[in-house]
């Protein structure tokens, strides 16, 4: 059984988390989130801590998934997620267009992206952009959309990377002996 699983998540003050019939809602001072309760999981709040179990006698692998998921929408609400994304290559460059988000990368047009609702996109500088929200799942699924338009290729380096990613680099053509 996990170990994690069985520590108890702390809830912090100005969150308040309710247990219905099938889902756990977590609410803070701006955003509310829920989950689904996943099957053969328990859910109960005793005083300022959320103690997740599970059935012992099936030995039910997702409390610790379960767990972490209320540790998460906890952290969410509190203080939130942020993920970073740099843009490498001559001319490639980020922008806002209204609402949306219209990159350059390489390609005879531009790609434009709507951000879902949650998720905040503020472009730093053209070359670097900031995804925040307070689901971890959709801010790293939004940062993964994006660096999916232009993954960076081992040659040179260009392309969508996150922040402080190594690409590892392959060496060119050899000049020749033939």
């Amino acid at each position: 059984m996990s170990r994690m699983g069985k520590r108890p998540v702390a809830i912090p003050a100005g969150v308040t988390v309710t247990v219905e019939a099938a889902a756990v809602r977590v609410k803070g001072a701006t955003t509310e989130l829920s989950h689904v309760i996943l099957p053969g999981t328990y859910v109960k709040v005793e005083g300022a801590e959320i103690q997740v179990s599970a059935d012992k006698i099936t030995r039910n692998p997702m409390f610790g998934t379960m767990r972490a998921q209320i540790a998460n929408m906890v952290t969410g609400v509190t203080t939130g997620f942020k993920k970073s994304l740099e843009i490498v290559g001559t001319g490639y460059r980020a922008q806002w267009d209204g609402q949306k988000l219209v990159l350059q990368l390489g390609f005879s047009h531009p790609v434009e992206f709507l951000p879902p609702a949650g998720i905040t996109i503020k472009v730093d500088t053209p070359t670097r952009l900031s995804i925040s929200g307070a689901d971890k799942y959709m801010v790293g699924q939004v940062a993964a959309i994006i660096r999916g338009y232009r993954p960076p290729e081992p040659y040179k380096g260009k392309g969508v990377k996150y922040e402080g990613e190594i690409i590892r680099r392959k060496a060119g053509k050899a000049a020749g002996s033939a």
